[in-house]
C-alpha cells in the first residue's frame, strides 16, 4: 500500500519536462528543479528546439550551482527561436542596435542645432558694431532672422 502512495506522489508531482514526454519523474531527475509543472510552456519550447536528452546531459555536464542560470538562458533562446526561427534572440540585439543607433544620430541632430540655436542667439545679444542699423521689430521673428550669419562658425555654406 505505501508503494501505491509514493507511486502516485511521484506521479501527481512530476515535473514539466516527465509531463511532456509522459514518464515518471525519478526523484533525481536533473530537469525538475528547473522545469517545474506550473510552467509546462518553458519546456515545451526548450525541448522543441534543442531536445530533452540534450537538455539534460547539457544540465549534467554543468557544476550544480550554474544550472539554473543555464536553464533559464535555455529556455530565453528557446523561446526566442520559436518566435523567430530564423534570427531567434540575435533579432533582438540586432534590433536593439539599430534603434541605439538611430537614438544617436537624433541625439547628435538635436545638439547641433541647440548649439546652432545657442551661437545665433550670443550673436543677437551682442550689440551691433558702430555704424550698422538695428533691426526693427522683434528679436524672435522669422522675418528678421537670417538662417545663417555671414561670420557664423557654424555656416558651412562660406
Amino acid at each position: 500500500m505505501s508503494s501505491s502512495n509514493s507511486v502516485e506522489g511521484s506521479y501527481s508531482k512530476r515535473c514539466a519536462a516527465c509531463k511532456h514526454l509522459r514518464r515518471r519523474c525519478a526523484e533525481d531527475c536533473v530537469l525538475a528543479p528547473y522545469f517545474p509543472a506550473t510552467h509546462p510552456e518553458r519546456f515545451e519550447c526548450v525541448h522543441k528546439i534543442f531536445g530533452a536528452g540534450n537538455v539534460a546531459r547539457m544540465l549534467k555536464a554543468i557544476p550544480v550551482q550554474e544550472r539554473a542560470q543555464a536553464a533559464d538562458s535555455l529556455s530565453a533562446e528557446a523561446y526566442r527561436r520559436v518566435q523567430d526561427p530564423v534570427y531567434g534572440s540575435t533579432g533582438i540585439v540586432i534590433q536593439t542596435n539599430q534603434e541605439i543607433s538611430s537614438t544617436q544620430c537624433e541625439l547628435a541632430k538635436i545638439r547641433a542645432q541647440i548649439s546652432m540655436y545657442e551661437a545665433q542667439m550670443a550673436t543677437e545679444q551682442q550689440p551691433p558694431p558702430p555704424g550698422l542699423p538695428q533691426q526693427q521689430g522683434s528679436l524672435g521673428s522669422q522675418e528678421n532672422m537670417p538662417m545663417f550669419e555671414p561670420n557664423d562658425p557654424f555656416n558651412f555654406l562660406n
